[in-house]
């Protein structure tokens, strides 16, 4: 196997590293994941680095079980971004149509992306994606894509995701220092989006959360389009923290609890019902009610229900997505959460998994593995679009244009031997 055929996707969890490694098959380009890896995080919190050293070392040990599952060397990747410092705002460019018989070419659409990065950046901030999300021809607007059509003006209505570049600088670095080399950074939300949603979930409109450890992500989108994303600074953890206090006991033994006996719903529990927690420990018996565990689990999960609401409300968007929620990442196994979420935010609700990709290995149909291999997916459409060339490399999420990785492999060529 040549491992130029292998596409990489790198999740940089606060919780777990997990790296998926797929190839295409065929002419369908359908993805077939062949391995996969996953180690706890150290040195990561809330998304980003807190210690170079510990991230180093458990990137590292994700990359030697990946290889030793695949057999071959792994020297690249696709690498998701997240963390509360992401922050996205619309832009519009224009420009004027070069060709004298008003013909739009590629090299016109590319100008007019290229005007729409020229939006006003917050300090120390660098533009992770420029995503166009419609077209307007001499007024005309709602174009998916003008290339070949006729006009003397081109505008274009584009979402600008950006990052802090000295969060983005230290994630690469703990990247590269293992010896992987950066395809591109990505959003996680928007390559989790590209894992588990189908274009006419898009088209209707569909919110996807993927609540993280310490972060809940979400990405809006509507018509094909991405409406909008957010990063919030609360995720399952602080559950497993909240039963930690709660109860009195370990953090260890709460994740278990969690997991096993916890409810996004409270009134699905029986009162009467109790567990056994000294048991689970192997001390003296110490009955605790299950009522009373659900009951810190719901209030905890009513808040994360409340801030993605409030996300929606800000698009007007509440209660008004037809393809509802699709919840994924390791918080949604919460037990009755679908229900929770259906009656909280009155849509539809799902649990998420990866959809066109095949494997023999049981871990990717588990929803914490939807980042990286919505990387796998995400670089295997880029680079198959990259060799077709064409309008079509502009669509589906357009990568930063040679923005980001550019300036950061050089920054970072100076500082690594």
């Amino acid at each position: 196997m040549a491992e130029q055929d292998l596409i990489s996707g790198l999740d940089i969890g606060s919780t777990a590293i997990r790296l998926a490694v797929g190839q295409r098959v065929g002419e369908s380009g359908k993805i077939h994941i062949i391995g996969s890896a996953e180690v706890p995080a150290e040195g990561i919190s809330k998304g980003i680095i807190s210690s170079i050293e510990d991230a180093v070392s458990s990137i590292s040990s994700c990359l030697e079980k990946a290889e030793r599952m695949v057999g071959v060397p792994i020297n690249s990747a696709w690498v998701g971004i997240s963390g509360s410092h992401i922050i996205s705002q619309e832009s519009k460019g224009v420009v004027a149509v070069a060709r004298s018989d008003g013909e739009i070419s590629e090299d016109d659409v590319e100008r007019a992306i290229e005007a729409a990065r020229t939006v006003a950046t917050p300090p120390n901030y660098e533009i992770l994606h420029v995503i166009p999300k419609s077209f307007t021809v001499d007024g005309q607007s709602g174009i998916k894509d003008p290339l070949g059509m006729t006009g003397v003006r081109l505008e274009v209505d584009t979402q600008i995701i950006q990052g802090l570049g000295s969060q983005i600088k230290n994630l690469t670095k703990a990247v590269y220092r293992p010896g992987i080399n950066i395809e591109d950074l990505v959003l996680s939300i928007l390559a989790t989006s590209e894992a588990v949603l189908t274009n006419r979930q898009k088209e209707l409109g569909v919110v996807v959360v993927n609540i993280g450890g310490s972060t809940t992500s979400l990405a809006v989108f509507e018509e094909g389009d991405i409406l909008h994303t957010a990063v919030l600074p609360v995720g399952s953890d602080h559950i497993t923290s909240d039963i930690a206090i709660g109860l009195r006991i370990s953090i260890d033994l709460a994740e278990k609890i969690k997991l096993e006996f916890g409810s996004a719903l409270s009134t699905n529990v029986n009162k009467r019902e109790e567990i056994d927690i000294g048991e689970l420990e192997g001390k003296e018996t110490n009955f605790i009610s299950r009522k009373y565990i659900s009951e810190i689990t719901e209030a905890r999960v009513e808040e994360i229900l409340d801030k993605v609401d409030s996300e929606l409300k800000k698009l007007d968007k509440s209660g008004k997505l037809p393809a509802g929620v699709v919840l994924t990442g390791g918080g949604s196994k919460l037990n009755d959460l679908v229900e929770a979420v259906k009656k909280q935010l009155r849509l539809p609700a799902i649990i998420g998994t990866p959809i066109n990709v095949t494997s023999a290995i049981d871990k990717i149909n588990d929803p914490t593995f939807s980042t990286a291999i919505g990387l796998v997916i995400w670089g295997s459409d880029l680079q198959g679009r990259q060799s077709n060339r064409g309008i079509g490399k502009f669509f589906n999420f357009l990568p930063n244009l040679g923005g980001i990785t550019g300036q950061t492999k050089k920054w970072l060529k100076k500082i690594i031997p």
